[in-house]
């Protein structure tokens, strides 16, 4: 594991942002000693990612908690800021729960009895365009189950409300038509209140939710004696006179001494919802502050818990036997024949360069296979040999977001190989050679690296066999979606209607922080 990018100091204390890339919308939970995060995952498969933890700044990736996305024909092809929204992620009576919401369908969930699995196949809690941003609460003092959940405009034409509910026991449904428990509009100064978590602390029904939006906003909390209100609130987070911006949306957890802490996500552009970490304390008269005085901390002293290896999210990958590690996601539901296993080599991603209609523009191909940009300056680097004899066979290296670049092999009518620096522009519908292409021959092996600097300006380089040389004369700056991260990815594709059209090899997957 390459914990070069680790948020632990090695001194008892921390840097923000814990977990440097887009995981966005964070929410968390400790079961005994453990502690797990769910967050956003959008269109990519699998979904709900699962991260552990012991002390909250080092986390490891363990899997995920969602095989496909449903409706499966939906996301046959890519629908990259839709699918899973804002996931809650909580336990009771003996297991873990995740509920979501996806805007275009409703609110689902899924359980199990251990965090590794097996999950239920998701189950349709409520039905209902523009439902985002579920949490369940089951409450040990009243004996009732309820849920709380937010609304996106862009499907509802309702946005700024929480609306309330109480839930079967057994999480499969909702027991009334639900009501507004929180109107933003009447609160001064409150807008795009959404992404609540709901708590029971102290007699109080609980409410931590963000307002302002994502980039500019604060995180909220409220508190009513009732469920379904009123509650009165307050800004227990935000910006002030920091660097980070719009800090909110994310969850509060009581470790097993007692001590509270708060994941939060701050938006960064191409490198999406990075997760910072915060202390919380409870003043005098019954609130939580978060951070110090209410602001985010940078540096901080470590969560008095037992130490814990440097761990990070694993980005390398070597392909043990042809299979890939759960830090990948493909951009649609994938298909069997996608990957080819090991095929005689022990380590090594084999890909089949799949027939596509819309080859030209990697956006909209589902079969790219994807993981997070860092959020600090890195070097990506990863072999490929274009074993297809196919003519119009590729494979490469892409940077993937509302623009993308990438850079890689490409087989000729003739059968010979070049090496080939394309990119797709924001408002265009088919890539075009950010670079003349330079003819290799017979040559099928090449390696191919991104230099990602600052604000996540680019490089795409290659070496064929004679050192790295930049595959073009200019830079590249990493696009986000609307809602998610630049992603890297890799692929192998074909033009649509070719016969045999065979496999690209990838190997030695590196990311190394400069």
């Amino acid at each position: 594991m390459n914990t070069s990018f680790s948020a632990d100091l090695g001194d008892g204390t921390y840097r923000n942002p814990v977990l440097n890339a887009d995981w966005s919308d964070p929410d968390v939970l400790r079961v005994g000693e453990d502690y797990y995060l769910t967050a956003s995952s959008f269109g990519r498969v699998p979904g709900l990612p699962l991260l552990h933890s012991r002390d909250l700044v080092n986390w490891t990736l363990v899997g995920h908690a969602l095989d496909r996305l449903v409706p499966e024909e939906v996301f046959a092809l890519p629908r990259h800021d839709c699918g899973v929204w804002a996931p809650s992620l909580r336990h009771h009576d003996g297991r873990f729960w995740i509920f979501w919401g996806d805007p275009d369908q409703g609110i689902y969930q899924v359980n199990s009895q251990f965090v590794q699995g097996p999950w239920t196949s998701p189950h349709l809690v409520k039905e209902g365009k523009g439902l985002i941003d579920p949490c369940p609460l089951w409450d040990d003092e009243s004996g009732e189950a309820y849920l709380v959940h937010g609304w996106a405009r862009s499907r509802s034409g309702v946005k700024n409300r929480l609306t309330g509910h109480r839930m079967r026991p057994d999480g499969t449904g909702l027991l009334d038509e639900g009501k507004v428990i929180v109107d933003g509009d009447a609160i001064p100064g409150w807008y795009t209140l959404e992404g609540p978590k709901l708590y029971r602390h102290d007699g109080w029904y609980w409410i931590f939710a963000p307002a302002g939006g994502v980039e500019t906003g604060w995180q909220g909390a409220l508190r009513s004696r009732d469920f379904f209100g009123p509650y009165e609130e307050r800004v227990v987070l935000s910006q002030g006179t920091t660097s980070v911006n719009g800090p909110h949306q994310g969850g509060w957890v009581r470790t097993q001494d007692g001590e509270d802490w708060f994941l939060h996500f701050q938006q960064r552009g191409a490198y999406g919802r990075v997760v910072h970490l915060q202390p919380m304390r409870w003043t005098a008269d019954g609130w939580p502050v978060i951070g110090h005085r209410g602001e985010p901390v940078d540096v901080h002293t470590k969560p008095d818990l037992p130490g814990q290896p440097l761990a990070v999210p694993e980005m390398d990958d070597d392909f043990p036997g042809g299979r890939f590690g759960p830090q990948w996601q493909w951009t649609g539901n994938p298909a069997s024949h996608w990957t080819g296993g090991g095929h005689g080599y022990v380590d090594g991603l084999r890909l089949a360069c799949v027939p596509s209609a819309t080859a030209g523009d990697l956006r909209k191909v589902p079969s790219v296979l994807t993981q997070r940009l860092p959020g600090v300056p890195a070097t990506v680097t990863v072999d490929l040999d274009l074993q297809s004899g196919a003519p119009g066979a590729r494979a490469g290296l892409v940077l993937l977001g509302d623009a993308y670049r990438w850079v890689g092999l490409e087989r000729g009518e003739d059968g010979e190989v070049s090496l080939v620096h394309r990119f797709g522009e924001l408002v265009a519908d088919r890539e075009r050679d950010a670079a003349y292409a330079r003819p290799l021959g017979r040559t099928t092996q090449v390696r191919l690296r991104i230099e990602a600097g600052e604000g996540g300006r680019c490089r795409f380089l290659a070496d064929a066999g004679d050192g790295f040389k930049a595959a073009g004369p200019d830079a590249f700056t990493a696009a986000p979606w609307r809602w998610v991260g630049a992603l890297l990815g890799l692929f192998a594709l074909a033009p649509e209607g070719s016969e045999d059209t065979g496999s690209a090899l990838f190997t030695h997957f590196r990311i190394r922080a400069v």
